[in-house]
């Protein structure tokens, strides 16, 4: 998919420069925090949030301009959700996209912070963005903390993920970890580039409901790949899940299963693009990225 490659190379190069910008220096104090940041928001990455901002958006007629800050936002809250997520507290990891977590590297009480700035900085990067209207900058930050928060966004899906370890869990109670954790900030990203872009309620709600399938089939491509790929493919620790006893669709309902699931969220995903009228070429690459990736 030559375009979709393009596409990407191009919003990491637009989206890592805005980061940039708002992240300070290594040099600048505090040195150890800021470079801890940077560590683990420059480490490579797929750059998928930001993509879907940046898609939907243009689906609709917005400039770049007027994308690329939400973009950039939503990438640091994504990044300090993982930096969390690996903490000896949490999942202990100690890869992190091929490389060492960033508590490995500067310590846990760092690594913590480095996550509370993150999420400062992406809310303070959207309030101060003027290329768009004040009343969007609002909007945008209630629906993004709505997805990053709780009671039905990023964090109380990582909460309900703990409680769910070495428990019995139903396959309904497993998507609505799934649909929180992971779910809802893909949700919000696609959500805000169309909302960036004045898309109709009519649209908007046909964006929500293909990135809510877009989502659950990441996890459950990403649940897949934990139990088929290797360390080294992966870039973080394969098997994890496993090994800590975390509910994931392969341990609940087989490996089969959990690959038929996955086609049929992809259908459902490509049948929400059909209801919506501009272009939506990237939206379903990146759909079929998705659901065939490897890594």
């Amino acid at each position: 998919m030559p375009e979709i490659a393009a596409f990407l190379s191009e919003v990491k190069a637009s989206v890592d420069a805005r980061l940039d910008e708002i992240v300070p220096s290594a040099e600048v104090p505090p040195t150890r925090l800021h470079e801890a940041v940077r560590w683990s928001l420059f480490a490579g990455g797929k750059r998928l949030r930001p993509a879907l901002v940046i898609a939907c958006g243009r689906a609709f007629g917005a400039e770049d301009e007027k994308l690329i800050t939400t973009a950039a936002a939503i990438e640091l809250i994504h990044t300090y959700s993982l930096v969390h997520d690996d903490l000896p507290s949490m999942d202990d990891d100690d890869l992190r996209r091929g490389r060492a977590t960033c508590h490995k590297k500067f310590g846990e009480a760092t690594a913590i912070l480095a996550g509370d700035v993150m999420q400062t900085l992406a809310f303070g990067a959207i309030a101060r963005d003027e290329a768009i209207s004040p009343e969007l900058r609002l909007r945008l930050i209630e629906l993004i903390s709505e997805a990053a928060g709780t009671p039905t966004g990023m964090v109380s899906g990582q909460q309900l993920d703990l409680d769910a370890e070495g428990a019995e869990i139903t396959i309904n109670g497993l998507e609505n970890i799934h649909r929180q954790k992971t779910g809802a900030l893909i949700t919000a990203s696609a959500v805000a580039g169309a909302i960036i872009g004045g898309a109709s309620d009519v649209e908007i709600a046909a964006v929500e409901d293909y990135a809510q399938a877009l989502g659950l089939l990441f996890q459950m491509t990403d649940d897949i790949l934990d139990v088929t790929q290797g360390t080294e493919m992966l870039g973080k620790t394969a098997g994890k899940d496993a090994a800590a006893e975390k509910a994931t669709y392969p341990s609940l309902i087989g490996l089969e299963e959990t690959r038929r699931l996955a086609d049929e969220l992809r259908t459902t995903a490509a049948a929400a693009l059909g209801r919506i009228g501009p272009d939506t070429t990237l939206l379903k690459e990146l759909l079929h990225l998705v659901a065939d990736r490897k890594s």
